[in-house]
C-alpha cells in the first residue's frame, strides 16, 4: 500500500531502520525511541515485541507440529473466538481482509461487521450473525477470521467458506488464539480514564473516540502532518480513514516535540 510505504520511507529517511520493537516503541538504528501510534492499523494495539502469543509459536515450533494435519489449536481457535464475542461460531481463516470480505459477500446474506476493540460505536458483536476479526498480533499481519453464528449457516454456505478459506500451520494458529485471550483479559484493563489524560496533548489535532484518533484537519495536508510528527518522534497512521491509537502505557512527555513545534492548524477544518 502506498501509503504506508511512504510512512516506512520517510521514517527511513529521518532515522534509519528500525532495530528493536516493545509495546508502543520503535527504536532505530540512530538511537532514537520512536512513539508509535499508528500500530500496524491496530494489530499491534496490545503492544509490539515478545508476548505470550510469541512464546507460544515458539513452544508449538518445538513440536515440529507444522504440517497439514488438524492439532487441537485449531479447535482451541475456535473457543477462544467463542469466549471474546460470546456466542456460538464457526470460524474460518483468510490471507487477508479482502479475501475475508469476498468470502462473506459470495456466500452469505448478511454483511460482516469489523471487530474492533473498545468500538466507540458501542456494538454488540455477540448478537451480529458475521464478523471479521484482524487478530491483535504483531507478528502477523496477513491472516483474518471470518466468524459466523453456527445457526446463520447452512450446510452448503458452510462447505463453500470451507473451501475459500486456508489452513494454517499449528504455531501460527496457537498464537492467533493466545492473542485472542490476551485481548480478552486486556478489553477491561484499559477505558476512558487511561485515553482522556492524552487530551491536553491531542485534542489540538485529532478528535479521539476511545484510544481512536481521527484528523481534525484537511485531507489534502495530512501527508505534511505525518511527517511533521515524525520529526516530533511520532509515527501516526498513514492513512487518512484510519485512525491512530492512543499510546497506551506511554508517559505524555512523548508529545512534548509535537506540542512544543505547533503545526499549522489554522488549515485545519
Amino acid at each position: 500500500m502506498k501509503e504506508v510505504d511512504f510512512l516506512a520511507s520517510e521514517l527511513y529517511k529521518r532515522y534509519g531502520a528500525v532495530t528493536r520493537a516493545r509495546n508502543c516503541f520503535l527504536y532505530t538504528k540512530k538511537g532514537i525511541r520512536l512513539t508509535d501510534m499508528y500500530q500496524e492499523a491496530g494489530r499491534a494495539i496490545l503492544g509490539w515485541g515478545g508476548n505470550s502469543a510469541y512464546t507460544v509459536l515458539k513452544n508449538i515450533l518445538n513440536r515440529g507440529i507444522t504440517g497439514f494435519f488438524y492439532t487441537e489449536q485449531d479447535f482451541q481457535l475456535i473457543k477462544a473466538v467463542n469466549k471474546l464475542l460470546a456466542s456460538k461460531n464457526k470460524v474460518y481463516i483468510y490471507r487477508n481482509l479482502e479475501e475475508a470480505k469476498e468470502a462473506s459477500k459470495l456466500n452469505l446474506s448478511k454483511e460482516a461487521v469489523k471487530w474492533i476493540p473498545w468500538n466507540w460505536e458501542k456494538i454488540d458483536y455477540s448478537a451480529e450473525a458475521v464478523v471479521i476479526i484482524e487478530p491483535c498480533l504483531a507478528f502477523d499481519l496477513e491472516h483474518v477470521l471470518l466468524v459466523v453464528k453456527e445457526n446463520e449457516l447452512s450446510s452448503a454456505q458452510d462447505t463453500a467458506l470451507q473451501n475459500s478459506s486456508v489452513h494454517i500451520a499449528a504455531p501460527v494458529v496457537a498464537s492467533i488464539t493466545r492473542a485472542i485471550y490476551n485481548m480478552i483479559a486486556e478489553l477491561p484493563l484499559r477505558e476512558e480514564k487511561n485515553w482522556f489524560l492524552y487530551d491536553p496533548e491531542i485534542t489540538k489535532y485529532w478528535t479521539r473516540k476511545g484510544p481512536y484518533l481521527f484528523p481534525k484537519m484537511d485531507k489534502k495536508y495530512y501527508p505534511d502532518f505525518i511527517k511533521h510528527c515524525l520529526d516530533c518522534e511520532i509515527v501516526i497512521s498513514p492513512l487518512y480513514d484510519q485512525p491512530s491509537i492512543i499510546p497506551f502505557g506511554a508517559d505524555r512527555g512523548v508529545f512534548g516535540k509535537l506540542k512544543n513545534n505547533i503545526w499549522d492548524i489554522t488549515i485545519a477544518k
